[in-house]
């Protein structure tokens, strides 16, 4: 299996495959974490043609095992400062709802209504905990990938998920669904 930075390397060596094979395999869950922010899938799927484009011209030096990290981390950016344009241009209320899941690993029965359930649950919860949980259990992201793309240490992300499960089990227990781990 050819990792990520060995398609990057690809790209450097000027073999276009490389490029689009990244884009198939991370264009549509970046696309999904940036909405995350927008809530406006056309400025998203632009803004993830830009992280590709930033990464693309700059040609960064990314070191193995950190090139998922560094593009949700220039995402991230891109989503931020995005949000923070167009809010100053057209005044639109914070919007703090995270990218939508299908699934947390021990903690959702695959269904509409628990997905639902859930996407509620998930809404509720601190941004800090839900970017966290969403990083580490749908993008399946390492605790070290997590704290890098969100800037924080290792040791914060790992309070932030611990206690983001603790409050969102609650939460789902609450609306009914008691077998969550």
């Amino acid at each position: 299996m050819v990792i990520d930075e060995e398609l990057y390397r690809q790209y450097l060596r000027g073999d276009e495959a490389g490029l689009e094979a990244l884009m198939r395999k991370y264009g549509n869950p970046l696309t999904l974490y940036i909405n995350g922010y927008l809530h406006d899938v056309h400025e998203a799927e632009d803004l993830m043609i830009e992280v590709f484009s930033y990464l693309f011209t700059k040609k960064p030096r990314i070191q193995d095992g950190g090139l998922k990290a560094y593009l949700y981390k220039a995402a991230r950016h891109m989503a931020l400062r995005h949000k923070s344009r167009h809010r100053l241009f057209f005044s639109l209320d914070d919007l703090t709802e995270e990218p939508d899941g299908k699934t947390l690993v021990e903690e959702v029965i695959r269904t509409k209504e628990r997905d639902q359930i859930l996407h509620i649950c998930m809404d509720e919860l601190k941004t800090d905990y839900r970017e966290a949980l969403y990083l580490t259990y749908f993008e399946g992201m390492s605790y070290r990938q997590a704290a890098e793309v969100m800037g924080k240490s290792e040791k914060q992300i790992t309070n932030m998920v611990y206690r983001g499960k603790a409050r969102l089990r609650g939460l789902l227990e609450r609306e009914g669904i008691t077998n969550a781990k």
